[in-house]
């Protein structure tokens, strides 16, 4: 089960030639798959080599393999973790049962659920960072960007295949609406609030990289504990792909804080206009951009009370981050959480069913990961003698999504005013003129071992490749 068979028109280790009926199902959706990439894939791509790595196994030693590959021949797969016959439920209502091979009936409306809202999220992204090649400030970059949009493109055949082999027709008439959404369309929407967002420029696309790819951990986690093993054996394969889009967003913005903070140095000053005229990203501009990109993606986590994550942990669906680790019962009836409420113009905690909780519980989960990173940040600053700190804002605030939507708070935690939000809501925003200036400086850096003014190279390359290593090859 651990090696991929690269020799069938679908590369896969789950004998998809053992059933033709399906494999013929599969192939019918590949065209439309690779129409989609073409259509709204990476923009100007087609003829490019690049420098990726392609899954040959899923065994955690020695996974992947390098080399340039035309992306339009990404040998796009269906990979699953190997299988436990003795795999156990080890939470919910079926705790101690047999982990389920095939769909409950019972069950069947809200796995689909789950497996399409994720599905949704893969080509939405790629949607979203159409663009961004074009802007590239280099080579590295461009390769770490293309190598994420092949991946998504490859958990989007992840779910595509649970569709098809487990939910017969209607399975595989949500696999043709995976690729007819899009994201910001007006008319068809992609499912879930952050993936109809545009990524605008290369800031946008590192924080989308470290927060909203981070959800898609917290996400992905959960599902692995899912009592559904297909289910589970897939995302915990997808989170090992994961690790890098994240890797790619925390490292991006690393480099930013080190140019600005350099320039910083180099000037004397930390005046963003000074910092701007000298072609960086000051540091006000960088904490907007977080403070609406950790906002709009905690949403992603969805009501902080919801008696669908009630139903999803109980029915043994969907578990929490780490289930293993938890030294609770895993059933969790009787038990209580805090969720905040905001009363009389009081920001407030209040105790609440722990089932009944599990989204703030994931999105605490998340939180705590997050700020961890954004603490790495900060190091990169007190590292360059620069007394400014990045700060993650409260969980209240520019919430659109649960009992938090649409109170007006500020990143510090303050109930405001209309007025005061009015007033300051350019301090913590991105503003149009931000998203004017960033957009003036992403101009296209292409020649090996190159970079933009406003971002440090990275330490080292991808692969243990030098950083001036022609990772991409335009033809």
């Amino acid at each position: 089960m651990s090696s991929i068979n690269y020799s069938e028109k679908i590369p896969n280790n789950v004998n998809l030639g053992e059933d033709r009926t399906l494999q013929r199902a599969l192939e019918g959706w590949q065209p439309n798959f690779i129409n989609w990439w073409d259509d709204v894939g990476p923009e100007g791509s087609t003829n490019h080599e690049v420098y990726l790595r392609t899954a040959v196994s899923v065994d955690p030693n020695g996974w992947a393999q390098f080399g340039h590959v035309k992306m339009r021949d990404y040998r796009w797969g269906i990979f699953l973790n190997p299988g436990d016959t003795n795999r156990e439920i080890h939470f919910g209502d079926h705790k101690g049962e047999k982990a389920w091979q095939d769909v409950p009936g019972e069950h069947r409306a809200n796995l689909r659920r789950i497996i399409v809202t994720q599905g949704d999220t893969e080509p939405a992204s790629v949607e979203q960072q159409r663009h961004l090649g074009l802007t590239a400030p280099s080579m590295y970059d461009l390769r770490n960007l293309f190598q994420i949009n092949v991946e998504e493109g490859r958990h989007l055949w992840a779910m595509v295949y649970l569709l098809h082999k487990h939910f017969g027709r209607d399975g595989r008439e949500e696999a043709e609406a995976l690729l007819q959404r899009q994201s910001g369309d007006e008319n068809n929407p992609r499912i879930l609030g952050a993936f109809n967002e545009k990524t605008p420029d290369w800031l946008a696309f590192f924080m989308f990289t470290y927060f909203t790819d981070r959800d898609g951990k917290f996400q992905l986690s959960a599902l692995a504990e899912s009592a559904f093993d297909p289910l589970a054996r897939t995302t915990k394969f997808m989170l090992t792909e994961e690790a890098h889009h994240m890797f790619v967003g925390e490292s991006g913005i690393s480099r930013v804080l080190s140019r600005t903070a350099q320039v910083m140095n180099d000037l004397k000053t930390d005046d963003p206009a000074q910092v701007r005229a000298a072609g960086a990203i000051d540091l006000p501009t960088i904490q907007r951009y977080l403070n609406f990109h950790y906002s709009v993606t905690i949403d992603l986590f969805g009501a902080d009370q919801s008696s669908n994550a009630a139903t999803f942990y109980s029915s043994g669906l969907k578990g929490r981050y780490e289930e293993g680790k938890r030294t609770d019962d895993h059933v969790l009836k009787g038990q209580t959480y805090k969720v905040l409420e905001v009363k009389d113009g009081q920001l407030l905690e209040k105790e609440v069913p722990m089932l009944n909780a599990l989204n703030e519980v994931l999105r605490d989960d998340f939180i705590k990961d997050s700020m961890a990173g954004v603490g790495r940040w900060n190091k990169v600053l007190e590292k360059a003698g620069v007394p400014t700190r990045l700060v993650v804002p409260h969980k209240a605030f520019n919430r659109q999504i649960g009992a938090l939507a649409g109170i007006k708070m500020s990143p510090d935690g303050r109930v405001v005013s209309e007025a005061e939000w009015t007033a300051r809501k350019a301090e913590w925003l991105p503003t149009p003129e931000d998203f004017a200036f960033v957009a003036s400086l992403m101009g296209r850096v292409v020649e090996p071992g190159k970079f933009a003014g406003w971002i440090a190279p990275p330490v080292m390359g991808i692969n243990r490749q030098p950083v001036d290593f022609e990772y991409v090859r335009f033809n």
